[in-house]
């Protein structure tokens, strides 16, 4: 495949496999203050068929090279051609194998892309999905080239005590001059991008787990000094995770150990090596003094993601880069399927649509569309995104959905046994759901290909006399930028008909498409399903559980959705259509002019959120889902055009007041009956009853404009859960006043010595609904505490106000943007691929009104005439402006 150092555009058709064959790697990797030392052995073996004079290209990425030997014999240098990038060399044995010594040497401490090995807080780490390994050695750094490793680590032994690889622990021993080393061996196959290596002076908590058949596991987490007591939930989410693995999957972990280191400066949130998994320290570290609920949520489901990947990921890896969502989307599937049996099966799904609306269906509409599986990219940390993390996990799910749960798992099991140890398609996945079912799934595996978010059209007919309803459907699919078609597919709609009682009406008498079950499949662009036998009208609810990642165009009245609001017994519909009206009436109201901003939402609309929020034999986590609103980039997107954030602001606030006032006694009783002082508990239950009285706080400051309540709730508040909510609430709606003030300065008093909590402290102030924020943001960027070297601090301050921030980000004078492009370019110098991501904020300026879309768009261009800008960022720019 072609090199991306210099930002070609690799393209999927131009895949082959490498001219050699890669065998086994010894590293010794020898670290000093300021250097490390690294010796990579390779056993390689010209391909079968590949010309005997073609050269082995390696890859490389600001390497020096220090040595160079084939077969234990130096190379002399008109025999290989090195630079900083690549590493080509002449003249190897055509039908043997052999084995090829580098030597390079660099300075981790100087790393601040956290690419490759660097250092962080005097730990060493390596960070190498998707191109880092290039950073460490010369190497054909792809997914497909799968060999053994042996690595010997080599310290200090003051300085990293703690020596961690991949795979098992085979040998340690002390040195002179105060140094040790230690042997890894993973007897598993592996990718370059699965290599990890740990060193430093750590704490660690350890934990033994014996799988189903009865294999002994020691599990262990290792922190930075002083924290390992904060990572006790994560050991028992690693646990579950395990345990849950085995029951619905059958897949036992294979090693004799499992690590988990977490590190400060990291730039993903965590990274699958084979049994080292490295995680952004905010998924391992909790406690109650300083973590919320979401917090918790969130350990739970990263642990179990990047354990899942053991199997899909690790175990079964990618051909290519363009196959990122077999492991992803797939992974992503299993860590949200997990998440439901843990926790709440209907909260888990309204999460999961609410984040796939919020961030994947805008990447389908602007301009870095592009399907699940691309075809062609420059850059490829830029295509870890929402449309292969959270799209792929819904095309799993559509299979599922069409092949019902015993019949997935029968797939899934055909597609262990078959690719164990490989590195598989898209293509080889699909095909053991068909060899295991004898199902066709041609028209599903479309979605995989081509970009963007069909729209579903229901229609209905209605005829009393016969007792007949007559449903039409139409999928269609508009090109967007990524141009990759738009033929019909497969989209699983699951459905009922819901009566008076609030019960499914039997459909057994049912003619027209391919209905199976409570399910339609709807594979041509049109059809029709008629329900005969019907004694009365009943309500047609449809999409039940989002079965497809669809956009809905079903115009039912506002009686009938009020009706579902009510009784639909899917509860995610009922959630659904409840969500959909107050959208649409808010979105309506930000297209009218500004008189119908007083009053967006009608008293039955309002009535139908509390009578969710006030149903006790509700769960408390449901209530309060029903209670959120959709936000103002949600609002913006369902506008797509001319859209007015000051005037989608107004709108969605007077909604707020409006729910407020009228459920002023709800709230203030919701408020009045959480926990106080009760030992917190992050269990599902306990967290529910607090998101709901951290909602009902919300509307009552809205309704009410006293403070008091959210003042007092912070100064008696005995977990980070209330204490934020609380402080939210005063930062955001009384940012003037003397309680704002006070609490905001008490909180960075308490927490300032604790990183993870003051990004919440940064995060708050940068998310102020005014659009004087940007001169905060601006101010807090010469904060003490701030720094752009440390990825977590960059996303808390700058990312959260250009994504979350819609006020001051779009402002109409352009000052939000000229403050986020300056900072990009300070980023990029250090971290482009932080740059990269938070650049992606800018990809729906087309939908602004006049003023502002031309404010951003030359914003964008001034960035991209910049010289000097990253791969990765300049790709986004590009893309963003296409």
């Amino acid at each position: 495949m072609l090199r991306t150092d210099d930002g070609q555009t690799i393209k999927l058709e131009d895949y082959r496999a490498t001219d050699f064959v890669l065998h086994s790697v010894a590293m010794t990797i020898r670290l000093f203050e300021g250097r490390a030392d690294i010796h990579t052995t390779l056993e390689l073996e010209r391909r079968k068929g590949v010309d005997a004079a073609a050269p082995l290209v390696l890859d490389g990425d600001e390497l020096t090279l220090t040595g160079l030997a084939l077969n234990g014999t130096p190379l002399e240098g008109e025999r290989y051609d090195a630079s900083p990038q690549r590493l080509e060399i002449t003249g190897l044995p055509s039908d043997e194998r052999f084995t090829l010594d580098i030597e390079t040497t660099l300075v981790p401490e100087n790393n601040t892309k956290l690419m490759g090995l660097y250092r962080s807080n005097g730990i060493w780490c390596t960070q190498c999905e998707a191109e880092g390994f290039r950073r460490i050695t010369y190497f054909l750094d792809r997914p497909d080239v799968l060999a053994r490793y042996e690595v010997r680590i080599e310290a200090d032994r003051s300085a990293a005590p703690v020596l961690l690889s991949n795979g098992n622990p085979a040998e340690t021993a002390v040195l002179p001059d105060n140094r040790h080393f230690a042997v890894w061996d993973d007897p598993f196959d592996k990718p370059s991008y699965l290599f990890a290596m740990v060193a430093g002076d750590l704490d660690s908590i350890h934990e033994q787990f014996t799988t189903a058949s009865g294999k002994p596991v020691s599990l262990g987490i290792y922190t930075e000094r002083g924290r390992a007591t904060q990572a006790g939930y994560a050991m028992d989410a690693l646990k579950r995770s395990m345990v849950w693995d085995e029951r619905r999957f059958g897949r036992e972990y294979d090693l004799d150990v499992f690590n988990i280191v977490a590190i400060a400066d990291f730039n993903m949130g965590a990274m699958e090596n084979k049994g080292l998994n490295v995680f952004n320290h905010k998924y391992v570290l909790l406690d109650p003094e300083t973590a919320t609920d979401v917090d918790y949520a969130g350990v739970e489901t990263v642990i179990a993601h990047e354990y899942f990947h053991n199997w899909t990921g690790n175990r079964i890896t990618c051909r290519d880069w363009f196959q990122l969502c077999l492991k992803e989307g797939l992974t992503v599937y299993r860590d949200q399927e997990f998440s439901a049996d843990e926790r709440s099966a209907t909260v888990q799904r309204i999460s999961s649509v609410r984040r796939l609306k919020a961030h994947q269906f805008p990447e389908d509409q602007g301009p870095l569309q592009h399907p699940v599986r691309p075809t062609e990219y420059r850059e490829i940390n830029n295509f870890y995104t929402a449309t292969v993390y959270d799209k792929g996990a819904e095309l799993v799910r559509m299979i599922e959905t069409i092949l019902g749960r015993d019949r997935f798992r029968r797939g899934m099991d055909l597609y262990f046994d078959r690719h164990d140890g490989d590195a598989a398609t898209v293509e080889d996945f699909i095909a053991c759901f068909e060899a295991a079912t004898g199902e066709d799934l041609s028209r599903l595996a479309l979605w995989y290909g081509q970009a963007g978010t069909p729209t579903v059209t229901v229609t209905e007919d209605y005829d009393a006399a016969a007792g007949r309803l007559t449903v039409g459907f139409k999928q269609t699919l508009r090109q967007g930028t990524a141009g990759t078609g738009t033929a019909p597919v497969h989209i699983p709609i699951r459905f009922g008909l819901v009566g008076p009682n609030g019960q499914d009406i039997d459909t057994a008498s049912v003619h027209g498409a391919n209905v199976a079950g409570d399910v339609i499949h709807l594979t041509e662009p049109e059809a029709r399903v008629v329900f005969e036998n019907l004694s009365e009208r009943p309500y047609l609810s449809v999409l039940r559980d989002f079965s497809a990642p669809v956009a809905l165009d079903h115009p039912q009245s506002e009686a009938d959705r009020l009706a579902l609001a009510r009784l639909d017994p899917n509860l995610f519909n009922r959630w659904r259509i409840l969500n959909d009206l107050v959208g649409a009436a808010l979105t309506t109201a930000s297209r009218a002019p500004s008189p119908e901003i007083q009053a967006p939402l009608t008293p039955e609309i309002i009535d139908a959120i509390l009578g969710s929020a006030g149903d006790e034999s509700l769960e408390a986590a449901f209530r309060a889902q029903a209670l959120a609103l959709p936000g103002e980039a949600e609002i913006a997107r369902m506008l797509a055009e001319n859209v007015d954030p000051d005037t989608v602001h107004a709108v969605v606030e007077a909604a707020r007041r409006g729910v407020g006032k009228r459920g002023a006694a709800l709230f203030a009783r919701l408020h009045a009956d959480r926990e106080t002082g009760s030992q917190f508990s992050p269990d599902a239950e306990s967290a529910g009853s607090r998101a709901l009285a951290s909602a009902a706080l919300g509307y009552l400051a809205a309704a009410t404009g006293d403070f008091g309540p959210a003042a007092d709730q912070y100064a008696a508040a005995g977990n980070m859960t209330d204490r934020l909510a609380a402080l939210t609430v005063l930062v955001h709606r009384f940012p003037d006043t003397p309680a704002s003030t006070s609490a905001l300065d008490d909180f960075y008093a308490r927490f300032k010595h604790d990183g993870l909590v003051i990004d919440k402290w940064f995060a708050i102030q940068a998310t102020i609904p005014s659009p004087g924020a940007v001169e905060i943001v601006a101010g807090l960027a010469s904060h003490a505490m701030f720094s752009l070297k440390n990825p977590n601090r960059v996303r808390a301050l700058v990312g959260t106000f250009a994504a979350a921030n819609q006020l001051a980000f779009h402002r109409a004078d352009g000052a939000g943007y000229r403050w986020v492009a300056e900072r990009l370019v300070e980023i990029d110098r250090l971290n482009p691929q932080v740059s990269a991501r938070i650049a992606t904020t800018f990809r729906s300026w087309r939908s602004l009104e006049p003023v502002r879309r031309d404010k951003a768009s030359a914003t964008l261009r001034q960035l991209l005439e910049l010289k000097d800008l990253s791969t990765d960022l300049r790709d986004i720019l590009g893309r963003s402006l296409r």
